[in-house]
């Protein structure tokens, strides 16, 4: 008995399943726990039985544990005028999370 979710958090949607291993971007996460409360899906007995929210599938929640904290490859952003001599060279590195989804509670 497969319980999977669609969760939504940090403007993207990621399909999880109990003991999944994932990468998300940081949020507040207290004493390394997470909830999430924005579940679009659930479905049990490998899609068998399938709840749709509209918009958010009420009472169920998704709890997860923190296993650690890192940043992403570095993205380069580099700007450029051609025969302006202007070029500007930066980057970003986004804090993530990895996480372990513990428990689907529908």
């Amino acid at each position: 008995m497969a319980m999977k979710a669609i969760i939504k958090t940090g403007g993207k949607q990621y399909l999880v399943g109990e003991g999944d291993v994932l990468d998300i971007e940081k949020t507040a996460a207290e004493s390394g726990k997470v909830v999430f409360d924005e579940v679009l899906l659930v479905t049990e007995d490998d899609g068998k039985n399938i709840q749709v929210g509209d918009p958010l599938v009420k009472g169920v929640k998704v709890e997860a544990e923190v296993v650690d904290e890192h940043k992403a490859d570095k993205v380069v952003v580099f700007k450029m005028r051609r025969r302006k001599n202007y070029r500007r060279k930066t980057g970003h590195r986004q804090q993530l999370l990895h996480i372990k989804i513990t428990k689907i509670s529908a």
